[in-house]
């Protein structure tokens, strides 16, 4: 059965017994040895969590004076992962909103797998507002809806957005906070010159230093502020077409001077 399986390249099922030195020791009616670099398409640092598993796998080699059968389970994945990757290219279309699994973060953006092939979730399309660091929203192995903004298929690459599956916020902005008017928001990020505060998810704002008290003379924002911490603000500014709003703590209050 295992010659055969060798010279037709077909698979053979068997469990794994133990770790032994470079990889894992595997029945398949004779032990037979699954090199660590066999295992799985990256490289995996604790082989342990396979053992007691069944699982499918292809006879890279064999001799049988010797009793010595090499295995390998990551040719399984990689016929897998093709087939997997023929079926995504045959479906994606720009437009398409699609599922996907969080791969990679890095600081310019995070790698989609969609399904045998990655798209890029560039940072600047992952929220209407401002993202510094991608990492602090997303984690490895979750499951995230995407819509493909474009797809070059010859290529094979795919651009990915989140922001737009929901409509521009600052489209409205200056109807929904009219200058003068004084809403909720939530301190985000603090600075050396002001604190930026959420005003909805995607709408960010700044408070100036100089537009946070009437009478202190401020040193750091962090003295008197904190992240998370939710406040009334003033809208001083609106600039629609860069995407800023000027906002005002000071003025949620009565000015002591005029007193």
């Amino acid at each position: 059965d295992i010659k055969i399986a060798c010279e037709l390249n077909q698979p053979i099922r068997g469990l794994v017994k133990e770790r032994v030195k470079g990889g894992l020791s595997v029945d398949v009616g004779v032990p037979a040895f699954l090199p660590g670099s066999q295992v799985d398409l990256r490289p995996v640092r604790d082989l342990d969590k396979f053992v007691g598993k069944t699982m499918l796998f292809n006879v890279l080699k064999y001799d049988r004076r010797r009793s010595n059968i090499v295995l390998s389970r990551r040719t399984i994945l990689e016929q897998e992962r093709e087939a997997e990757k023929k079926n995504t290219l045959e479906n994606i279309q720009e437009g398409k909103i699609v599922e996907g699994v969080v791969k990679n973060i890095t600081d310019y953006g995070i790698f989609i797998d969609l399904g045998g092939i990655d798209g890029l979730l560039h940072v600047t399309d992952i929220s209407w507002g401002r993202i510094t660091r991608p990492a602090d929203h997303f984690t490895k192995g979750t499951k995230i809806k995407v819509i493909v903004l474009s797809f070059d298929q010859e290529k094979e690459r795919v651009s990915l957005g989140i922001k737009q599956l929901i409509e521009n916020p600052w489209l409205t902005i200056a109807e929904k906070y009219p200058i003068g008017s004084i809403v909720d928001g939530t301190i985000v990020s603090i600075a050396d010159y002001g604190a930026f505060v959420e005003l909805e998810p995607g709408v960010e704002g700044l408070i100036h230093v100089s537009e946070m008290f009437w009478t202190r003379e401020i040193k750091h924002p962090s003295k008197f502020l904190s992240v998370g911490k939710k406040i009334k603000v003033m809208i001083i500014v609106i600039n629609q077409e860069n995407k800023r709003i000027s906002l005002g703590l000071k003025q949620t209050t009565p000015n002591p001077w005029e007193a």
